[in-house]
């Protein structure tokens, strides 16, 4: 995997080829940042950018090189060093996950019955859910290998392999890397790392990616260089969905702004584009403040009849449009996205949140935002469709029955 090939993340990108260009390297990397931001993508990118032949060759007076030999030629152009070639032996093995120089540790489920499983022995299965999956997360990865109930481990015989691998001579490139997904898989066995990062043979490259630094090791912890990885924009979540030819660009631009900055919950949504979430809420707002018992309870059995995933991206359509009042709110038209001001999605939601502030104060607001991630979690927990959302739109009524605008249009 190239930089290119990654959405978004330009600063980090720069960030991290710099830190190799200009000799600042750390020896222990973590990469921290929330799920579907594209961490692990990153991870993979810059070893490959480590191992790649041109840019190990930067550097190396070679034929056909200037004077001075410090900028290799590629195809008669200057090498650009801002991403790995892609081309080379390196970069194709690195792409395919093959590079006997990267090495993977992964959460794992017993398989083995005679010994400990370690990475190793689900490195195909690995490869193939990486490759398929840029995106996904450690839920579905277990679920990948079927895990079912079972927990993810990072065990003690799989530290011990890493150890192993990481003493040896480097096969092809220069570097030896390690990449640790998910580290907060590893428990208090996780110490036996601890020599190794602080005293690590030369050459060797360990990038530990996380999304959860509290869960971490404090020992590993503070002896790791911190790379910071941000969420996506709304509009590299659109722009990415829209080249793929996901879908169009009005549909695009709803998903990427209730997707929050995480493309794994972007394609999600995706499955739901067609839904609308707008005309539901309306429907029920008005009931709430407008048309009264008759007209809760109609709605209420529809949407029970949705179906539990569709109840839950309904809430979460909601509680987008909540967090938007309150930015709307607080900061007025600065609340906008200046990279999606003119798309007619914005304009509708940014023009609902207007219409609930129009009937709640911002207590109100925070009072409505906890009601609604309540009944989220009592959804994901297989709660009855009908007395949740009876009971939620009781709840709404006597938060806002102090106001009586219409939500129409």
């Amino acid at each position: 995997m190239q930089f290119k090939d990654i959405i978004g993340q330009t600063e980090t990108r720069q960030h991290l080829t710099d830190m190799l260009q200009q000799n600042r390297l750390s020896h222990a990397l973590l990469f921290l940042g929330k799920e579907g931001n594209g961490s692990l993508n990153l991870a993979r990118a810059f070893a490959q950018y480590v191992v790649c032949e041109k840019v190990n060759g930067m550097n190396k007076p070679t034929t056909g090189t200037s004077l001075f030999g410090e900028e290799p030629i590629s195809n008669g152009q200057p090498f650009d060093k801002s991403d790995s070639c892609g081309q080379c032996s390196a970069c194709m093995k690195a792409a395919k996950l093959v590079h006997p120089d990267i090495h993977f540790s992964f959460p794992i489920i017993s398989i083995k019955k005679d010994r400990p499983t370690v990475s190793n022995d689900m490195i195909t299965e690995w490869r193939k859910f990486i490759l398929e999956n840029p995106y996904g997360n450690s839920y579905d990865w277990l679920q990948a290998i079927e895990a079912e109930n079972k927990q993810g481990n990072i065990t003690s015989k799989e530290c011990e392999e890493i150890i192993k691998k990481l003493m040896l001579k480097s096969f092809e490139s220069k570097h030896k890397i390690l990449i640790m997904w998910m580290p907060e898989y590893l428990g208090n066995e996780g110490n036996k790392l601890l020599k190794l990062i602080e005293e690590p043979p030369a050459d060797t490259l360990m990038i530990f990616v996380a999304e959860n630094e509290q869960q971490i090791l404090p020992t590993i912890l503070s002896r790791t260089q911190l790379v910071k990885v941000p969420m996506l924009f709304a509009s590299a979540i659109a722009q990415q969905l829209v080249e793929d030819k996901l879908t169009d660009a009005d549909n695009a631009q709803q998903i990427a702004l209730m997707s929050e900055g995480n493309y794994r919950e972007a394609l999600r949504l995706l499955q739901h584009a067609d839904d609308n979430w707008e005309l539901l809420l309306r429907d029920w707002m008005n009931s709430i403040v407008r048309t009264g018992p008759a007209a809760q309870v109609k709605w209420v059995e529809d949407v029970a009849k949705i179906g539990r995933e569709k109840q839950k991206q309904f809430l979460q359509y909601f509680n987008h449009v909540l967090s938007h009042a309150v930015r709307l709110k607080a900061m007025g038209d600065a609340a906008f996205d200046p990279s999606l001001a003119e798309n007619e999605t914005q304009s509708a939601i940014s023009g609902f949140a207007g219409k609930i502030n129009r009937l709640c104060h911002f207590d109100q607001l925070e009072a409505l935002v906890r009601e609604i991630d309540q009944a989220t979690y009592h959804v994901e927990r297989n709660a009855n469709a009908k007395i949740l959302f009876h009971a939620l739109t009781i709840r709404i009524y006597y938060i806002i029955s102090n106001k009586s605008v219409i939500l129409v249009p």
